[in-house]
């Protein structure tokens, strides 16, 4: 098979290590910066060109789009649709999911535990947005933000109404939500692939951080995960429409509770500690359906 990866970096080690994996199992892997891409839209011969060069021929594409390039990385992966490519996500499945309001709505929809999260645009209603959520402490979240940056804890009243103030000042969009203080500065990384979770790890905070994130200096390891966990990250991960997700759960004194679904999960972190080739796994999945011609997105919203 031919396989087109789209990563900004193809140094980054999850981009390396999808190469590393498509040809072990024989597949030609090419990677692409997505920005580099650009694209001649049209009704019957749709076409993506890369420096100068036409793609085509390509089996499958496995999108690795960083949160600061999603609205043209989604633009051109769903050029590569149009052009019969099997997508390992699709581009309105990523789209939702980093989306993290539209995202909390369908989860919530479905029924699936989360956070007690609160939404509000106007600086008069901050004090019922505190109150909604439960009080102080309390998170608040950029809807932008991404590996732990735009996340704050407030501690009392006047600090989260400070916080949220400044945020909207600037016409940021943030997510106010409760501190699930039992949860110990730590959360759980769900990695799934297809419909089952095939590994996960717990992420513990250092020493006076709160965020779990490895990219803030949390730390890793293999941890057991409860049927109701493992059954929580598959329905969140298929919500979203995504085929591959890292889903992060919190475990709270009501069940596991979602925070995030990733479309495009770190693998240097799982990978290594839970000793699995989950590269390999990727494009074994990615092997099986893209020879069903699949392109049609699952899932609605």
């Amino acid at each position: 098979m031919k396989i087109a990866i789209l990563s900004r970096n193809p140094k980054l080690y999850s981009t390396r290590r999808l190469v590393e994996a498509c040809r072990t199992r024989g597949h030609e892997a090419r990677v692409f910066d997505v920005l580099r891409c650009y694209m001649n839209i049209t009704s019957h011969r749709p076409s993506i060109h890369y420096k100068g060069e036409h793609l085509s021929g390509f089996d499958a594409v496995i999108p690795r789009i960083g949160a600061s390039v999603t609205s043209y990385g989604t633009a051109v992966l769903r050029q590569f649709e149009m052009m019969g490519v099997y997508p390992l996500n699709e581009s309105v499945a990523i789209s939702r999911a980093r989306d993290k309001l539209r995202a909390l709505q369908l989860l919530s929809r479905k029924g699936i535990g989360l956070p007690v999260t609160g939404f509000a645009h106007k600086p008069d209603d901050i004090a019922d947005l505190i109150e909604m959520v439960g009080g102080t402490p309390l998170v608040i979240k950029l809807l932008e933000g991404s590996q732990g940056m735009g996340v704050v804890l407030a501690e009392t009243h006047n600090a989260a109404k400070s916080v949220i103030e400044s945020f909207l000042g600037l016409k940021a969009s943030v997510l106010v939500q409760e501190f699930v203080k039992e949860a110990g500065g730590s959360d759980i990384r769900c990695l799934i692939v297809g419909d089952k979770v095939v590994a996960a790890i717990k992420r513990q905070a250092r020493a006076g951080e709160f965020r779990a994130n490895l990219h803030r200096g949390g730390e890793a390891m293999l941890v057991k995960i409860t049927p109701e966990e493992r059954s929580t990250a598959v329905r969140a991960a298929q919500t979203m429409g995504l085929n591959v997700a890292g889903v992060d759960i919190l475990r709270s004194n009501h069940g596991p509770l979602v925070l995030e679904v990733n479309s495009s999960p770190g693998l240097e972190g799982i990978e290594r500690a839970s000793d699995k080739d989950i590269a390999g796994m990727i494009v074994e999945f990615t092997e099986k359906f893209a020879r069903t011609g699949r392109t049609r997105t699952r899932g609605s919203g």
